[in-house]
């Protein structure tokens, strides 16, 4: 299993950006700062797609709010699996079921 690093910050990541943009191979810029080529292209298409120079990536807001819609439609799910559970065990405490026509 590889070495896990901290990430590297957005300011490190726009200067490797611009150096593949001023003609420098992403290749050698991984030999020389010690970061993958394939990562150094990840960036660097990322960053292309922030500029809507690229349409078969997200953006990096676009990104970010499918994370957060993921993270919320989890949490819904969870909360209506535990409203689900908490109805099936007030009905049995009652002796009765909801009706199917019901709104609550």
């Amino acid at each position: 299993m590889p070495k896990s690093r901290p990430p590297y910050s957005p300011e490190y990541r726009r200067k490797i950006v611009a150096l593949v943009h001023a003609g420098r191979n992403a290749h050698e810029l991984a030999q020389e700062f010690e970061c993958s080529a394939q990562t150094i292209r990840n960036w660097v298409a990322q960053a292309e797609a922030d500029h809507g120079k690229r349409d078969d990536l997200l953006d990096s807001a676009e990104r970010e709010e499918l994370r957060r819609l993921r993270r919320e439609n989890r949490q819904l799910k969870l909360e209506r699996e535990i409203l689900a559970k908490a109805t099936a065990w007030f009905a049995r405490e009652t002796h009765s079921t909801p009706d199917k026509d019901s709104n609550s």
